[in-house]
């Protein structure tokens, strides 16, 4: 089978444009859809699997800011790129903060687009095998899910005093982990619980930036540096600056990079490529890798002073494997998400199934389960995800652990009331999770002062299924305070 073409949406009110972008993108072999305003693009994203848009900043009905943050909250891994005039370039930078993966000057080189385009898709192609996006909408107080994070085994535990500690901090944080546990879901929370949180927080993923782009890529260039450089253009340093910079992946940076890494740190400050004047930052730096760094010092790719500066504090999430007293709390979450985006009424897991669940291996961590639980929820036929719906290979147990279905009693109540039978093992693990989804509804209730419109917004459910979760939980409306 020849591989799936990656779909792009072209969004811009010229309609030259939008041909010639469609011709080049098309060569290159992608499958290339186009609107001719923001309202028309909109309107596409909601009906069509999109991988990458691309759209005028300046356009009538609905404008390309509008359009990015509209595509943004439907999917935060999917990139979009701004197309923008000269005299527009501070808007397109602004975009950029808002969380645009790039932005293109008109009139635009070819080999730019292109360049930008498969870097683009590279970053969103290693976000989804790699990443797991943010697994809570509640606010960062108390019970399982401080943070933005989900969870009461030990290993959490010992991470949220971690963070309690260093998040509103200037200190320079390096996060180590398997691919899957959660670093940018760390580094966001970092972020978020820190004075910075209404500046900036850009990603950048190393891993998807050729080598000869990594310069520029970070501290930007002046017009005229290179071909192809027909405006200077600010990096990912002078963007993050105020608030937060992600170094995902820090162990791809190259050798000959990492001297300037470390100026910057030391001293926050640099010069654009092909520039004379020094640029000062305010930044603060998340690192994160699924490397073994001490080990690529041995082999003499990654220099041994940057690994200290990267690890004032060092932070290892642990293995889904090692924390498996979470996964009833994790099911619960991802079946009330993707009953909201998949327009669907699962009322949970049947104990069969959760067991096997929480007896996986889990090579690929969180975003594993997840992909799991949208599958099993997507094909399941009956109220509830039962043994049946799940992949063969976790039906069958045949990556299970020793010992590995202990940890589920835990995790659903008191271990001194672990019941002895199938009917009160499900009964408690329906309890559990009606907790979970209780506390969850009314810590959102708290934080908007008992407005529902605006709490169902935060759990991203409607406000319909809100009300009818809060008439099955007896949780009545009150008047916003």
């Amino acid at each position: 089978m020849l591989p799936e073409k990656k779909q792009i949406l072209v969004v811009d009110d010229e309609a030259n444009l939008r041909r010639v972008l469609s011709a080049q993108l098309g060569r290159d072999g992608y499958e290339v859809h186009t609107a001719e305003d923001g309202e028309e693009g909109l309107a596409f994203l909601k009906e069509h699997h999109i991988d990458l848009v691309i759209t005028d900043l300046r356009m009538p009905k609905v404008d390309g800011m509008d359009l990015l943050r509209a595509a943004l909250r439907d999917d935060p891994s999917r990139p979009v790129v701004l197309l923008t005039a000269h005299g527009t370039v501070d808007n397109a930078v602004e975009a950029l903060k808002t969380g645009a993966f790039d932005y293109i000057t008109k009139p635009f080189d070819q080999n730019e687009v292109r360049v930008v385009v498969k870097k683009a898709l590279r970053t969103r192609d290693l976000a989804s095998a790699d990443a797991t996006r943010d697994v809570s909408a509640a606010p960062p107080r108390g019970g399982s899910d401080r943070f933005g994070i989900i969870g009461e085994s030990p290993p959490i535990q010992e991470l949220y005093a971690i963070l309690e500690r260093v998040a509103d901090t200037p200190t320079t944080v390096l996060i180590s982990g398997e691919s899957g546990t959660g670093k940018e879901l760390v580094a966001r929370a970092l972020h978020e619980n820190s004075s910075r949180r209404d500046r900036p927080f850009i990603k950048v993923n190393c891993a998807a930036i050729p080598k000869d782009l990594m310069e520029s890529e970070l501290f930007g260039y002046e017009r005229g540096a290179f071909t192809g450089a027909v405006a200077s253009k600010p990096g990912r340093f002078e963007l993050a600056s105020g608030g937060t910079l992600f170094l995902d992946e820090i162990g791809e940076i190259p050798t000959e990079m990492q001297v300037k890494l470390l100026r910057v740190l030391q001293e926050s400050e640099f010069e654009r490529v092909g520039g004379i004047k020094t640029i000062h930052v305010d930044v603060r730096l998340v690192a994160a890798t699924n490397r073994d760094l001490k080990r690529e010092i041995a082999a003499g790719t990654f220099r041994e002073d940057l690994f200290y500066r990267l690890n004032v504090v060092p932070i290892a999430l642990p293995a889904l494997r090692d924390r498996r007293s979470d996964i009833p709390h994790l099911c619960a979450h991802f079946v009330a998400k993707f009953n909201a985006r998949l327009k669907k009424s699962i009322e949970g897991i049947e104990a069969d199934a959760l067991e096997r669940l929480s007896s996986h291996a889990w090579p690929g961590n969180i975003r594993e389960l997840e992909n799991v639980v949208e599958r099993a929820l997507l094909f399941a036929d009956g109220a509830r995800i039962r043994l049946d719906d799940l992949p063969d290979e976790i039906r069958s147990g045949a990556t299970s652990a020793p010992g590995a279905s202990l940890p589920l009693v835990a995790a659903t109540a008191d271990t001194s009331l672990a019941p002895s039978t199938p009917d009160g093992l499900k009964e408690q693990v329906k309890a559990a999770m009606s907790k979970l989804e209780r506390d969850l509804i009314e810590r959102a209730l708290k934080q908007t002062h008992g407005n529902v419109t605006h709490a169902a917004r935060l759990l991203k459910i409607s406000r319909k299924g809100l009300q009818l979760k809060m008439k099955e939980l007896n949780l009545r409306e009150r008047d916003p305070e």
